[in-house]
């Protein structure tokens, strides 16, 4: 079955498409609740794109990375640090963004770029950058297992500084070249395939439950206010 966004406003996955920097809502706000569709009637809802699946993934990633910067501050300024929040954000990170996420990337995205030679180095450079992020990850763990230290604080402020143009770059050149090589049916297939793979690995709205762990640490840092972040 091809995905759909919901037709009512909900937290999940299908209603937000999360880019670098930003949140776009793209579900409907409840009308069709006010304005149920009779039997047999054909539904509105907005396919999924396997481009937008991966740009909500790095919505994951951004606010992981945004947890690693608060993190990095706090050691900085010699203020307490929950280490285990760290190793707890670590962990989303090596579960969903580089286990997931980055294979999907690695065993659908930049295959199909490479035989079609598009965007090769860019590509390569990629591929080394998430072998580079795993072995950040790595160290970032350890580092966290005792008291906080500078050591942990510039190994946070490498990931993210490393992961940011990372993720700019894929969503602004990467998936459009990806979408440009991959046939209008092709592109809907892939779209129900990483539905499938994400279901398989982490269950039924498993997204929705690692945004919800997300945000569980984002409390713990004492960031989960996104009005905090308004400039004044």
């Amino acid at each position: 079955m091809t995905k759909r966004y919901p037709p009512v406003a909900t937290a999940d996955r299908r209603a937000f498409v999360l880019g670098l920097g930003s949140a776009l809502a793209l579900g409907a706000c409840g009308g069709a609740a006010a304005h149920p569709k009779a039997p047999g009637e054909a539904s509105d809802e907005a396919e999924v794109t396997p481009g937008e699946d991966l740009m909500q993934e790095h919505g994951v990633l951004q606010r992981v990375v945004l947890m690693y910067d608060e993190a990095a501050r706090r050691i900085e300024v010699h203020e307490a640090l929950d280490a285990a929040a760290v190793v707890a954000a670590a962990g989303i990170i090596r579960r969903f963004v580089e286990d997931y996420h980055e294979r999907t990337e690695e065993q659908h995205v930049f295959p199909r770029l490479e035989a079609a030679k598009r965007e090769t180095a860019l590509v390569a450079l990629l591929r080394r950058q998430h072998q580079r992020g795993r072995e950040l990850t790595d160290e970032i763990v350890r580092a966290a297992q005792g008291p906080a230290s500078p050591r942990l604080a510039e190994l946070l402020r490498a990931f993210t500084r490393m992961y940011r143009p990372h993720a700019a770059r894929e969503d602004t050149v990467l998936f459009p070249a990806f979408r440009s090589v991959v046939g209008a049916s092709a592109y809907r297939e892939l779209g129900e395939k990483f539905e499938d793979e994400e279901h398989a690995r982490f269950g039924e709205h498993g997204y929705e439950k690692v945004v919800a762990e997300v945000a569980t640490l984002e409390a713990r840092l004492g960031i989960g206010d996104l009005a905090a972040f308004t400039a004044p």
